[in-house]
């Protein structure tokens, strides 16, 4: 890979910026790295093909990544087009996973402020890797999360 190649970030559109950043960084830790972003203009439109977009929203750093590591990317279009709910078979960006210490104190924790659970806590042996203990999970505006534990 070449060098002057590094992940930068992924984006979650969000309908409440705010709350769902909150979300993140009180149940998984990460941290926000000012400044909020107030986007608009001319290079906006281009960029997008939205005319007079405007975005609100911050970038976190990620638990476990270097400061200058990917953040996740956290933005409200003041224009929003209706989606459907994500659903883990659905082509292009599928869910962000999280390596945790005990999947279900995670799972509950992500319950009690305000997602929910997708599936069932599973195990499975990934045969030339290890065993896992994981879990899908939906944050407040029921973007997936798996919440996984390599043994």
């Amino acid at each position: 890979m070449p060098a002057s190649v590094k992940f930068a970030h992924i984006n979650l559109v969000a309908r409440d910026w705010k709350l769902l950043a909150g979300f993140y960084i009180k149940v998984f830790g990460c941290k926000a790295k000012p400044p909020e972003r107030n986007l608009k203009g001319d290079w906006l439109d281009g960029l997008t093909s939205i005319r007079n977009a405007h975005i609100r929203g911050i970038h976190l750093h990620l638990p476990g990544c270097e400061k200058s590591g990917p953040t996740l990317e956290i933005f409200q279009y003041s224009k929003k087009k209706r989606q459907s709910v994500p659903a883990t078979n659905k082509p292009g960006f599928a869910h962000i996973a999280f390596s945790v210490k005990n999947v279900r104190r995670m799972l509950s924790k992500v319950e009690r402020n305000g997602g929910s659970k997708v599936g069932s806590v599973v195990s499975a042996k990934i045969e030339g890797v290890s065993s896992i203990n994981l879990v899908y999970a939906r944050d407040p505006e029921g973007n997936i999360i798996e919440l996984l534990k390599w043994r």
